[in-house]
């Protein structure tokens, strides 16, 4: 039996945790011991999540580190873990992202700081645990899981409207985990198994029955991306959200929507992803276009930021829906584009707001010349969230409306009408923020950035830049998965719009 990598990138986290709440003593010590232990729980997580990169086997179609046990016999249940080259990447970003969120987190967060550092450690745990889960229960368990140590940082860490914010964000997502419980059992009952190795590719449900299904889990997902008109949760959790919980929020547990889409609407319900897929093109283009206007409206930088992570999922659903090579690709680079950039502006927020205490954009002015190194940072994450050829923003979104125009040419048009009005209101946060007069005292007297922030923006600048220039090093470990979800059944239930 081969070392179960999977389940110990699971369990490290949760042990980290176990420690942090095991410390006794002075309260600093205690919290500089939590900081410490947490730091360097995720920095063991990311070097195993690494090694999966490092032996993972590209040609190879099927999932990979497999781990199979008996869970309950009695009801078919199994204990199935595995990654292909698509969930292995959220895998190492889940976990590179929490490092950055405990190293932003280090001084900014004073009270209750154990409990801080332990929920960290629980969502990373449930992050791995959703990416590489092939048992549609145990997926489910790892899910749910995500929402109560988010509801918590939100509640607990978050601003002064934390306690709406953090009941909205869980009633909305535990509404949409109710409908994809409900595709999940009926799902078993149909074919008498929930292991997706099982399911993709060797069972194929009646069309009726699969549009039911599509209808369950693409509203979960439609809300955990979250899609128009179900997005209205994700401004406020993000603004009352600390700056790590925005973070891991945009960088992370939005993709678990994007992947959802692939693994269980595409993959799992092709014909009825078929059907619909006219639909949630035209859902997608309104997001675009419409979460972007709003996005140029806002005078909060964190709902800028916010509205705009859903006009980007909005060009995901457009690439993964039409249904050929091109568009999926440029899904997959949206996704691991924003996971980064997304992240990185909501760091970079967090940035000024350390120092002003507020995240008004009028509040700002003249940091190119107070603070010109945070500046440059701030303006290669701006233009990769454009697209700027040459930085990870540009090679998924043109990717994913080419695709979209071989299938959707007219919905394409109207969506690409996003990419100006996305350059519109962020060319506008930078130059509010960065150019001009400064419009107080307190902002002449901003430090620039320090050697920890610079370890923080480091690799996410690094990875901005090679995945702009060099996509093909992120997109290679995938393609053959590409592949297999354009064709989950050997009779070719997807038997259009297929190109290269």
């Amino acid at each position: 039996m081969q070392f179960p990598i999977l389940s110990v990138l699971t369990i490290i986290p949760l042990l980290g945790a176990l420690f942090i709440a095991t410390l006794r003593g002075d309260e600093a010590i205690i919290a500089k011991n939590a900081r410490w232990t947490a730091l360097w729980t995720a920095l063991v997580t990311f070097a195993l999540s690494l090694v999966l990169l490092f032996n993972f086997n590209a040609a190879d179609p099927s999932f990979q580190f497999m781990e199979r046990l008996v869970w309950f016999a009695p009801a078919n249940i199994y204990y199935v873990r595995g990654v292909d080259g698509i969930s292995i990447w959220f895998v190492a970003a889940s976990a590179l992202l929490t490092i950055s969120a405990i190293l932003a987190s280090w001084k900014s967060i004073t009270t209750r700081v154990p409990m801080y550092y332990m929920a960290f450690m629980v969502l990373l745990t449930m992050m791995v645990g959703v990416f590489s889960s092939l048992d549609l229960i145990l997926l489910f368990v790892f899910f749910e899981g995500v929402l109560l140590p988010m509801f918590f940082i939100i509640g607990i860490w978050g601003g002064a409207r934390r306690i709406y914010s953090s009941y909205k964000f869980f009633l909305y997502t535990m509404l949409g985990s109710l409908f994809m419980l409900l595709a999940m059992l009926t799902i078993y009952v149909q074919a008498g198994s929930t292991d997706l190795t099982a399911l993709i590719g060797h069972h194929h449900l009646p069309l009726n029955i699969q549009v039911w299904l599509f209808g369950a889990f693409f509203l979960s997902f439609a809300i955990k991306s979250p899609m128009w008109p179900v997005h209205t949760w994700l401004p406020d959790a993000h603004v009352e959200a600390p700056t790590a919980g925005s973070v891991i929020l945009a960088g992370i547990l939005l993709k678990m929507g994007g992947y959802g889409f692939m693994r269980f609407c595409i993959q799992l319900l092709p014909e009825a992803s078929q059907l619909m897929a006219p639909l949630v093109m035209i859902l997608s283009a309104i997001a675009i276009i419409y979460t972007s206007l709003v996005a140029l409206a806002q005078q909060d930088m964190k709902k800028m930021i916010a509205y705009s992570s859903v006009a980007h999922m909005g060009f995901v659903t457009l690439g993964l829906f039409s249904f050929t090579h091109q568009g999926l690709d440029g899904a997959m680079l949206v996704m691991l584009s924003h996971t980064i950039v997304s992240a990185a502006l909501f760091l970079c927020i967090g940035f000024m707001y350390d120092r002003l205490h507020t995240r008004e954009i009028s509040a700002y002015g003249g940091l190119a010349s107070i603070t010109p190194h945070f500046a440059v940072v701030f303006m290669i994450f701006m233009l990769a969230s454009v697209g700027l050829p040459g930085t990870s923003g540009f090679v998924g979104e043109f990717l994913s409306m080419l695709g979209a125009w071989q299938t959707h040419p007219t919905i394409t048009a109207f969506a690409a009408v996003g990419v100006i009005l996305g350059a519109a209101y962020m060319l506008r946060l930078y130059r509010a923020c960065c150019f001009g007069v400064p419009a107080t005292q307190e902002v002449r007297r901003m430090k620039d950035m320090t050697p920890q922030e610079w370890l923080i923006f480091a690799p996410l600048l690094l990875i901005v830049v090679w995945m702009g220039i060099y996509p093909t090093t992120f997109s290679s470990i995938y393609q053959v998965n590409l592949e297999e979800i354009l064709n989950p059944h050997a009779d070719g239930s997807i038997h259009h719009g297929v190109g290269r």
